[in-house]
């Protein structure tokens, strides 16, 4: 996992990254992930919602609640709220 610099991510990378690690905790094809779906819809435990946000804090270099899937549960909902927290 490459750490990013706030001032590196925007949007589409965040979403992609998401998309490529939910789909990994899942074992779901990259295909199978709709961003406006909830990630509990999916099955998303919270072992793997905590393990999310572990792995995004790396990726970013922010802290990230680990309630952050619950408050916002679906990956265009965390995108529009870690750039909010980026900004």
């Amino acid at each position: 996992m490459n750490i990013q610099s706030p001032q590196q991510v925007n949007s589409d990378i965040l979403s992609d990254w998401l998309i490529k690690r939910v789909s990994y905790y899942l074992n779901k094809d990259i295909s199978e992930i709709a961003t406006n779906q909830a990630l509990a819809e999916y099955g998303l435990d919270s072992v793997y919602a905590i393990s999310l946000c572990g792995d995004l804090e790396e990726f970013i270099g922010i802290p990230v609640e680990p309630t952050l899937a619950w408050d916002y549960p679906s990956i265009d909902e965390i995108v529009e709220f870690l750039l909010e927290e980026l900004a």
